[in-house]
């Protein structure tokens, strides 16, 4: 493979014709050893106590991903240097040509070694999560099955659930925090390496943003102005339904329905396959490829890495789903969520333009996700044919949609806390989270007695360890998926031709245009928050 990448690395370019050759070589050759790696991240995450797995897992993070890295900066060092990039057709490379001239300035020779520590470390973290088990009724079982028991109808299991998960944490916490001190120091020290003050204003440059830090700040403030308060009136709805004067930490979780939406792992397939029939053709038959072709492994078990990922395959441009939950409503969300990924990765495939994941942005990568689980709110009725439960489903269903204004932002807000005081003690970084927390996600529930729990729930996020910054998106996202959604509940088959057309647009263009596209206002204003944030809790007074 190195005799690959030095042959390309070499080879003279003397045209844009030639130089536009020499990108889609790249890409192909890229792809190849993207698939190879990302493969045997699949196999490390579905038995991650395998230590076959994991070694050969560990062995491409630490010797074959710092080649790469090299290379990478090496290609883009002959790309931005090359006097044709300039007169490539802009609408076609304009973005990755911005990527690639700012990833050439900031790369630093002296942060392949801190990378590969950092993957170490976030291997580390995976294998622990993924180790938690529980004692529960004398049986020892997975930390999702018991976080599935949130769900329940009962009180007194959902509160027994949720102490035994905030336990669980509690005995990890101490290996954890030494796991995020590591993170912080190396994170900082990459951005000082850089030429930067600060890991936080290092990944703005990173990721290329489309906005700007004080837009971050703009819209946490937003939301806590319009959002929450609107976040409260629906607790109050969630009270009485439940009929309890306190809510609390265990109450918040989609615990109205009264029962496990499925049984076993080919009930929830089936039950999706469904929902994606009633909806469009395409879905379905996208849907029906990934399980034939055996892409796809949502089943819970032990021994298997905690949440859902949409992995992309770029060399046979296929997918693998992979998620681990017990039967809940949630394993019913995550399997939408990432299959909202997976049409979008195909469509992207199906359109020539040779996607490179290291450019698909987060902000368009959620949009299709959130916008798929909305598009098929209509269709839980195959999980809860009786009718007072599937309006229970459909009402559980846009609380989760509103969570995802609230919660990410809070996320977001804690990291950049995180990072602009990389000194902080682990005491000082549980009560940060707890104050954010208290404003954002928890401002509806009476916390009293578990504020220790709470600041400790951090840990449960792998985003913080694994993908640094990774939470505002889901905001903003989530606000033009309701867009769209508002669009799909006067003309659904309106809503799914743009869902359509967005999601195969070139990943190069602005993701204002994107948005465009797909019908939908690449818009955080507060103006936008204060409407959505209204017309989600009409829609759930509505179903009550």
């Amino acid at each position: 493979m190195e005799d690959k990448l030095q042959i390309l690395l070499q080879q003279d370019i003397c045209s844009v014709s030639e130089l536009d050759s020499w990108l889609a070589e790249e890409r192909l050759l890229f792809a190849e050893v993207e698939e190879l790696i990302t493969s045997h991240q699949i196999n490390f995450y579905r038995d991650i106590k395998n230590t076959n797995k994991r070694d050969v897992y560990l062995y491409f993070q630490t010797n074959i991903q710092p080649l790469l890295t090299k290379y990478n900066a090496e290609f883009d060092k002959k790309f931005s240097n090359c006097p044709f990039s300039k007169l490539l057709e802009e609408e076609k490379y304009g973005y990755m040509r911005k990527v690639r001239l700012e990833k050439s300035k900031m790369f630093n020779e002296k942060n392949i070694p801190l990378n590969v520590r950092e993957n170490e470390l976030i291997t580390k973290y995976r294998e622990i999560l993924a180790g938690i088990t529980i004692e529960w009724d004398g049986e020892t079982k997975s930390y999702s099955y018991i976080k599935a028991k949130l769900d329940s109808p009962n009180r007194q299991i959902r509160e027994r659930a949720w102490r035994a998960l905030s336990e669980s944490h509690m005995i990890v916490k101490p290996d954890v925090d030494g796991i995020m001190n590591e993170l912080v120091k190396l994170r900082h020290q990459m951005a000082l390496n850089a030429g930067f003050s600060n890991y936080r204003d290092y990944v703005f440059k990173l990721k290329n943003r489309e906005h700007s830090i004080q837009d971050c700040y703009t819209f946490h403030e937003s939301v806590e102005r319009y959002a929450i308060p609107v976040w409260k009136r629906l607790a109050r709805v969630f009270e009485i339904e439940l009929g309890i004067e306190k809510y609390r930490p265990w109450d918040i979780s989609p615990c109205t329905l009264q029962k496990a939406p499925f049984n076993n792992v080919i009930d929830l397939l089936d039950g999706v396959e469904k929902m994606l029939g009633k909806t469009d053709l395409y879905f379905k038959e996208r849907f029906q490829y990934i399980r034939k072709q055996g892409l796809i492994d949502v089943e819970e078990r032990k021994n298997k890495a905690p949440g859902a990922v949409c992995f992309t395959l770029p060399k046979t441009r296929n997918v693998f789903i992979y998620s681990n939950f017990s039967p809940s409503f949630n394993a019913i969300n995550a399997l939408i969520h990432e299959l909202g990924h997976a049409i979008h990765f195909y469509k992207q495939f199906a359109n020539e333009s040779g996607v490179q994941e290291q450019y698909l942005r987060e902000e368009v990568a959620e949009l299709y996700s959130h916008s798929l689980e909305l598009m098929l709110v209509d269709k839980l009725e195959i999980f809860y044919p009786e009718k007072n439960e599937f309006k229970k489903a459909q009402r559980e269903q846009m609380h989760r949609a509103f969570s995802m204004l609230i919660s990410p932002l809070a996320g977001d807000l804690f990291q950049h806390w995180l990072y602009t005081n990389p000194n902080h003690s682990p005491e000082e970084r549980d009560a940060k989270y707890l104050e954010i927390s208290k404003r954002f996600q928890y401002s509806s529930v009476d916390i009293t007695g578990f504020e220790t729990e709470i600041g400790a729930s951090w840990i449960e996020s792998f985003h913080y360890f694994q993908y640094p910054f990774y939470k505002i998106e889901y905001a903003i996202s989530q606000l033009g998926a309701l867009q769209l959604f508002q669009i799909y509940r006067e003309n659904p088959e309106k809503a799914i031709n743009l869902y359509k057309e967005g999601a195969s647009m070139d990943w190069n263009l602005p993701i204002a245009d994107i948005y465009r596209n797909t019908g939908v206002n690449f818009d955080f204003s507060e103006q936008t928050i204060k409407d959505i944030s209204e017309f989600i809790i009409n829609i759930i007074e509505d179903l009550n």
